[in-house]
């Protein structure tokens, strides 16, 4: 039995709706209630009846949920001790993101998680392009950068770079362009598209891929439009000025006239890095990275099939 067990029975008991208590712990639905039948089973007893309509505690259930709440309250308390022993009572984190890594699940997860664990240590937030990120890590401006790094990049001395999502390139288009009919594309179809893309010398590593996935293909984009953020490239898209090519998480933004599709090619993804200096041996860094292990991991497991 694991503590993030009875966090989520205890969500589900005061909500006494899974779709609602999901909502509150900010992962799926699904996961949640294999969850909760994981608990179920361990403890050996049913903890909530439910009906097509509405979810009830059991009596087991109502006693556990006393229960639960007391180890939570302990372990809070233990865990706000050790953080003052341990120095991760105060002070600054600095992260640095690239545009599209708001929009994962893993982000969003990392930073709601890491204030409720550690409320008092200020994380001051910038975005940034890889390139940029990287070079504040060696001016020691920067303490974590969430990035993507370009294909075959040389490993920079000082610093160290792991991968914590590997993600999917998605085009996104007009939803009355002639491709979107099919169920996938792949780079070659492209190539007599207007792309839309990030301005050179911003430093983005999906840019890069890209243009050169077109070469492997035979052509080069031919780049109508620029803009510096991923929402206003997918808004372009939507209006029909071209093509986009970026990372799946953009599909959260609903623009209409948008629409996605996923390329036919096992390579086109992008995995999203966590880069820190090696030396930094700072418990907020260690926590902050450690966090990133056990979401990334969460993350994973979900978006492998059942």
């Amino acid at each position: 039995m694991e503590l993030r067990h009875l966090r989520y029975f205890v969500t589900v008991a005061e909500e006494l709706h899974f779709s609602r208590a999901a909502q509150r712990l900010n992962i799926g639905q699904p996961p949640l209630s294999m969850q909760i039948r994981a608990l179920e089973d361990e403890l050996g007893v049913p903890l909530f009846e439910r009906s097509q309509r509405r979810v009830f505690l059991t009596p087991a259930g109502r006693a556990f949920l006393v229960r639960a709440r007391q180890i939570l309250a302990d372990a809070e308390a233990a865990r706000l001790e050790v953080q003052q022993i341990a120095g991760l009572d105060a002070g600054e984190l600095r992260i640095a993101f690239t545009t599209s890594a708001p929009m994962t699940n893993l982000m969003k997860r990392v930073l709601t998680t890491y204030r409720q664990r550690y409320p008092r240590v200020t994380l001051t937030l910038s975005e940034a392009p890889s390139e940029r990120q990287r070079e504040a890590l060696i001016e020691r401006t920067l303490d974590i950068g969430l990035l993507r790094q370009a294909e075959n990049a040389p490993p920079v001395a000082g610093l160290s770079f792991e991968t914590l999502i590997d993600e999917a390139l998605v085009v996104v288009l007009h939803q009355g362009h002639a491709l979107a009919k099919h169920a996938s594309v792949s780079i070659a179809d492209l190539a007599n598209e207007a792309f839309i893309m990030h301005p050179n010398g911003v430093g983005t590593a999906v840019d890069g891929q890209i243009r050169r996935m077109c070469e492997r293909a035979g052509f080069t984009p031919r780049v109508v439009q620029e803009a510096r953020e991923s929402t206003t490239i997918v808004a372009l898209a939507a209006s029909g000025l071209g093509v986009a090519v970026l990372p799946a998480a953009v599909r959260c933004i609903q623009i209409e006239g948008a629409h996605f599709m996923d390329f036919s090619e096992p390579d086109a993804h992008s995995a999203l890095l966590l880069g820190k200096r090696r030396d930094d041996n700072s418990p907020l860094v260690q926590a902050f990275v450690a966090l990133c292990h056990e979401v990334a991991g969460t993350v994973n497991d979900e978006a492998r099939p059942a």
